[in-house]
């Protein structure tokens, strides 16, 4: 686990494209563009979910993250970990918390620790999930080293996707990427 740690931060510099023009994708589709919490999908299909923290710090927002909402340079707490199902990794998340969000009831997002984030989010009344991209994520990235360092066999690109959250109209952005052997891959929908 300290290894994992030591790689913090991986990053996500992919190519995003709106979820309204993913290609079909049989088996995934059902995975990346499920409006629900992921959190609750994966646990519905485990005995054992735990959340493993590669790392968190504050660092300016990268112009391939930044958007409308969440701008460049701007301010943000970055949290990476890895969601486990039974002790098989499935799922890298990337979230990105500007500062100007946490205040108010949300500044308990900063203090998580080994807590899914996905699980509050989709417990709070106040969501509202607004943009949702997909990528497809070529085994030269990091994620890919990472999935490796997982023991994980990288044989095909990965797929990831991007939500863009409002809590009480404060953005915050979610990267989850399926790693290889998630159920999202295996399953036919």
């Amino acid at each position: 686990m300290f290894e994992l740690k030591q790689q913090f931060p991986i990053g996500l510099d992919v190519n995003w494209i709106s979820a309204d023009n993913a290609p079909t994708l049989p088996r995934l589709n059902d995975w990346l563009l499920d409006p629900s919490s992921l959190t609750a999908r994966l646990k519905q299909h485990c005995r054992r979910f735990k959340v493993q923290v590669l790392g968190q710090k504050i660092e300016a927002c990268q112009a391939h993250e930044a958007n409308d909402n969440i701008l460049l340079g701007e301010q943000v707490l970055v949290r990476e970990v890895v969601l486990f199902c039974d002790d098989i990794p499935h799922v890298f998340a990337r979230s990105l918390l500007p500062l100007r969000s946490l205040t108010g009831k949300q500044q308990a997002l900063a203090h998580l620790g080994e807590q899914s984030l996905g699980q509050v989010l989709f417990n709070d009344p106040a969501l509202r999930r607004e943009v949702v991209e997909v990528a497809e994520i070529e085994p030269s990235l990091r994620v890919c080293e990472l999935a490796a360092m997982l023991n994980l066999n990288v044989t095909h690109n990965l797929w990831g996707r991007r939500s863009l959250f409002f809590i009480e109209d404060k953005p915050l952005m979610v990267a989850e990427v399926f790693l290889p052997g998630a159920r999202a891959y295996l399953q036919e929908m």
